[in-house]
Formats: structure tokens, C-alpha cells, sequence
């Protein structure tokens, strides 16, 4: 079974033992801590390459290179090779960017409108900074941070990506409409 299948077997509120410290994306702050090996976190979202986990009254995201902290495979760190086209480079932040997922909401931030552009820079020097323009589905929303930080580590996986620049805005303010069709199926918006 691969490590996607793996988590996809995990059940919301499932109780899990910490197999070692791991590191972490608290959310909604998106600041990385480490939670220590043997603490008992309950499953709260399993979607894409990340689980969702409750530990202390807490959220935090576990990354899919730390699935073997909850005693699943790993999931290799994605990357391209060294020779990647600028088609590739893009094709592979878009791949990313579908992988990450609002903590409190089964559907990727692209399929859910969240997403408005990417833009890929390539310096004097040769280093690519990828800016990404999104938005939140509401102005107050927490999980701007949780998510920015979740694409960055996903898209520095790139070596030919030196940096990635996350910029939230909310004009035009996100609708329901802006989501694709299979993310309104997914959430039974139709």
C-alpha cells in the first residue's frame, strides 16, 4: 500500500502514539514546533500529503515527509530533476499547490478557488522565486499562514526554486463560485 493510500485509511478522531519528535506546522500560526516522540495526537483531516492532528486542545499539520512519526511510510520530499524545462518547473508548483489543503476543509486549494495566479521568476543570477497571489475564504480566516507555509516546503522541494513568496489578497473576494465543479461535488455544494 503506498503512502498515500496509508492515509487515506486514517479515520478522523483515530487516537495515534507519536513513533519519535516530530516536527510540525502549528495551526493557524504556521509556526513549526516539534512534538514530542510518545504523545498521543487524534487524526483530524487526512487529505493530500499531510495530516491534520489534535494534540493539547491544538492543531498542527504533519507534513508527508513525517509520516512515519504516526507509524506510516514516509512520503519522499517531492523534487524534479536537475534538467526539469520551465514547463516542468511550473507543471510541478501547480502539482504542489493541489496537494495542500485547508486544515478544516477536504478539498486543495486550487480545486477551491483559493489559488489566483503563480508566477515564476528566473533572476540574473539563475535562481527562480515563485509568487503565488492568493486569497482565503474569508477575510478572517486563521489559515492563511497554515496554508502558505504548507506550499512553501512542498514547492522548495524544487532544486531549480530558491525561493516562494506567498501573497494573500482579497480583491476579488472569494465566492463559492470560484471553486471547480468537483469541489462543490466533494462538499455537496451543487
Amino acid at each position: 500500500m503506498s503512502s498515500i493510500e496509508q492515509i487515506t485509511t486514517l479515520q478522523k478522531g483515530q487516537a495515534l502514539p507519536l513513533q519519535r519528535d516530530v516536527d510540525v506546522i502549528s495551526i493557524p500560526f504556521g509556526k513549526t514546533i516539534s512534538l514530542p516522540e510518545d504523545s498521543e495526537v487524534t487524526v483530524m483531516q487526512a487529505k493530500g500529503s499531510s495530516v491534520s492532528v489534535g494534540f493539547e486542545g491544538r492543531l498542527y499539520l504533519i507534513e508527508g515527509s513525517n509520516l512515519d512519526a504516526l507509524g506510516l511510510e514516509p512520503l519522499p520530499r517531492p523534487t524534479l530533476p536537475e534538467s526539469a524545462s520551465e514547463e516542468e518547473i511550473e507543471q510541478f508548483v501547480w502539482d504542489q499547490l493541489r496537494t495542500c489543503f485547508d486544515p478544516e476543509i477536504p478539498v486543495n486549494i486550487v480545486d477551491l478557488g483559493l489559488v489566483y495566479g503563480c508566477r515564476i521568476e528566473r533572476l540574473i543570477t539563475g535562481e527562480r522565486i515563485v509568487t503565488i497571489r492568493m486569497t482565503l475564504t474569508a477575510p478572517g480566516c486563521g489559515m492563511g499562514d497554515v496554508i502558505a507555509a504548507d506550499a512553501r516546503n512542498k514547492i522548495l522541494g524544487a532544486p531549480q526554486i530558491s525561493r516562494v513568496h506567498t501573497e494573500i489578497v482579497f480583491d476579488p473576494p472569494w465566492s463559492r463560485e470560484m471553486m471547480s465543479d468537483e469541489a462543490k461535488l466533494e462538499l455537496g455544494m451543487f
